[in-house]
């Protein structure tokens, strides 16, 4: 395999002026034994993460628990992750809440932290219409940042169709969608109705499939355990080099597909605990991997790293 940990190849291919485009982690938030955060490992995992072949991050969201933290904790998250990224464009966050208020007051301060772009899922609250969702993107749009938005209707029970995002960004509204539904049909519906917005991988399991359809970003949560095998994946995904893509997906897929289940959140982490990284406990209400889970997924990461993954 190619070595990519360095941040070179990663600044050869990342665009400034389109900074949610490449390998963008879901950061998974380091939390102490005690459930504070740990803001020091945060800011070093940012770094690892960037100085590994990865183009930014994506604090808050599901992934970092943005549900359980205090207004207090979430802006500090964005702080730390600017800081230590060394440049805002590289940090996209999460900027979903129940009211699209609070989710534009979210994507303003990131904006004043100098954030590149913002995700930001449809309204969660309720089963939410067309009408209502045009308005709710429309509102934070007004923050001035670039919106992605974030196609999640197992959890928000909204389903951004390809229909809906022309309409979305006809309005104006967003610059791309994370697509999370799993069907990679939707790639090709996308390009015919809307092409000029981009397409991002939303679950890890999907990603050769929608690299092969033209996706020009990956929104990704197992690079938080392995950031330079994940983006030796992606660019030979992108690059359509099935040789090297091909491998790398199925000796990864094992673990790629815990991203698009319930307990993505403990499996990530405890996967991170055992590369040697700091990914700590959960906040409730999400609690430990029952004993078979923790089972499959440490012994799908320690195979992963005996084969030289990392």
């Amino acid at each position: 395999m190619t070595d990519t940990t360095t941040s070179t190849a990663s600044d050869a291919i990342w665009n400034a002026d389109r900074p949610w485009r490449g390998i963008m982690v879901a950061t998974a938030l380091p939390l102490r034994d005690n459930l504070a955060v740990d803001y020091d490992a945060y800011a070093e995992h940012v770094r690892w993460l960037i100085d590994n072949g990865c183009d930014g991050v994506v604090p808050n969201g599901s992934l970092g628990e943005y549900q359980t933290l205090t207004d207090d904790e979430r802006a500090r998250v964005v702080r730390t992750a600017v800081e230590a990224a060394g440049d805002g464009a590289r940090v996209m966050p999460g900027v979903s809440a129940y009211g699209s208020a609070e989710s534009r007051r979210w994507a303003e301060q990131a904006a004043e932290q100098g954030c590149g772009s913002v995700l930001l899922l449809p309204p969660n609250a309720y089963r939410a219409d067309e009408e209502a969702v045009r308005a709710h993107y429309a509102d934070v749009a007004r923050a001035g940042l670039p919106v992605v938005g974030y196609n999640n209707p197992i959890d928000t029970k909204v389903d951004l169709t390809p229909a809906l995002l022309t309409q979305l960004h006809g309005d104006g509204s967003i610059v791309a969608v994370k697509e999370f539904s799993g069907d990679v049909r939707r790639a090709y519906e996308i390009a015919e109705l809307v092409p000029e917005l981009d397409l991002l991988i939303g679950a890890d399991d999907v990603l050769l499939e929608l690299a092969l359809a033209g996706a020009v970003g990956w929104i990704a949560g197992y690079p938080n355990a392995f950031p330079a095998t994940c983006a030796e994946l992606y660019h030979a995904a992108a690059a359509g080099c099935l040789d090297t893509a091909l491998p790398l997906y199925k000796s990864l897929h094992s673990l790629l597909r815990w991203d698009s289940r319930t307990e993505f959140v403990q499996a990530i982490k405890l996967s991170m605990d055992l590369v040697g990284r700091r990914g700590g406990p959960t906040r409730p209400p999400r609690m430990p991997l029952p004993a078979a889970t923790e089972t499959l997924v440490r012994t799908a990461t320690e195979k992963a790293v005996a084969h030289g993954l990392r």
